[in-house]
Formats: C-alpha cells, sequence, structure tokens
C-alpha cells in the first residue's frame, strides 16, 4: 500500500514507523527538516520537505500515487484543506484527516473524508471507564 502522511510529530511519525515496518511504501511529508528526527534510523519511506496545502509539494510526494493519505498534522485547519486538495484534486480513494474539533470533525465525515477526532475518542473512553453509556 502507498501512504502519504502529512505531518511528522508524534501521530505521523509512529503511524509512519509502523506501516513502513510492515512492508508499506511511506512518505512523510512536512515543512519543518528537523520533524523528520523523529523518524528512527531505520525507517525506509521518503522524505519531503515543504508546505502540503502547495499541489507541487504533494506533486513531490507522489500523492497522485497513494492509496491512502493521512493529514496528521497539529491543526485542524491544514489537515482538512490537504484532505480536500488530495481527496478532490488528486482522487486518492482513502484520506483519512486528523481534525481536534467534534463540529468540524461531524462536517467533514458527511464530505466522504474519513476523521480521526482523539476529542471524541477521549471523552467516549473517559465515559466508558466511568460505566456511563452514551
Amino acid at each position: 500500500m502507498r501512504v502519504v502522511i502529512v505531518g511528522c510529530g508524534r501521530v505521523g511519525s509512529l503511524t509512519a514507523q509502523k506501516l513502513s515496518d510492515a512492508g508499506h511504501d511511506v512518505t512523510v511529508v512536512d515543512w519543518d527538516e528537523r520533524a523528520f528526527h523523529r523518524l528512527p534510523p531505520n525507517f525506509s519511506g521518503r522524505t519531503v520537505r515543504g508546505n502540503a496545502i502547495e499541489q507541487d509539494t504533494l506533486r513531490k510526494a507522489d500523492v497522485k500515487q497513494a492509496d491512502v493519505f493521512l493529514a496528521a498534522t497539529g491543526g485542524d485547519n491544514r489537515n482538512i484543506m490537504t484532505s480536500q486538495i488530495a481527496k478532490r484534486m488528486f482522487e486518492v480513494p482513502k484520506v483519512i484527516a486528523r481534525i481536534k474539533d467534534p463540529e468540524r470533525a461531524r462536517i467533514y465525515r458527511e464530505r466522504s473524508i474519513e476523521v480521526d477526532c482523539r476529542t471524541i475518542a477521549g471523552a467516549a473512553a473517559i465515559l466508558d471507564r466511568l460505566g456511563i453509556e452514551v
């Protein structure tokens, strides 16, 4: 599977490492070269430095050939924008956006973008531990 991950923070770098270890073709995009230091020395994927909102950066990352696109930056707006570009312009079949705001998560789920909302998942986990059904 060919995967492009935007954002090489904790989530992006760990996901990239695990996918690469499993034998997948992974490219990580980040605007800050220092972020790539989070990847382990044995990371077999590619890194692309640049702003993922810019189409040229996404072309360098071969987004057009990706099976999966993951937007995992620290900002909802960047994740939403890059996900829409990947979905609409590059026609990536599976697009997942990390979105912290539950209302935004709902809106983009309705627009055929898979959403990972840790805010919703975290609250549900806490309520579950308290024995409260939602």
